[in-house]
């Protein structure tokens, strides 16, 4: 997790839960000019939009009076969906078993992208089978992760 991202989780994270929900994960994502900041949020019984409006306004009070970010943004605030992003070691110890998309900051092997079973957590390694075969992904170096839905 980048530096500014995890300032900002452990500055959201009180007023997310004492809203009474979890905070999921967020991500800074800069494009030109503009900088959105996503905040992903869950609770046990799922999360609807009255859900994510109740943290907006009061993630938005906080951002207003910390002012962690120094340029002009755009706030969102949405649950983490059936193709969830993967944040942490212990999301991922959540989804052993299951299949996951992972993009890596670096090349392994002479690729970024890796799509199949997340068969173990080592560590600080993550362990896929990808096509039959096994991957041992640092996690430092993961740019992306998600859940891959089953319907």
């Amino acid at each position: 997790m980048a530096k500014q991202e995890q300032q900002l989780t452990e500055l959201l994270t009180p007023t997310v839960e004492a809203a009474g929900y979890q905070l999921w994960g967020i991500e800074l994502v800069r494009a030109g000019r503009h900088t959105t900041l996503r905040i992903f949020i869950d609770k046990a019984d799922g999360v609807n939009v009255d859900d994510c409006a109740i943290v907006s306004r009061e993630v938005s009070a906080l951002l207003d009076v910390e002012d962690p970010i120094p340029t002009e943004y755009t706030l969102e605030v949405s649950s983490p969906g059936l193709d969830r992003p993967l944040f942490t070691e212990a999301q991922f110890a959540l989804y052993v078993g299951q299949k996951i998309e992972v993009k890596l900051t670096v090349p392994q092997e002479g690729r970024r992208k890796f799509k199949g079973i997340l068969t173990a957590l080592d560590g600080d390694m993550l362990v896929m089978e990808v096509d039959g075969k096994p991957f041992s992904l640092l996690v430092d170096n993961i740019d992306k992760a998600n859940v891959v839905p089953v319907f």
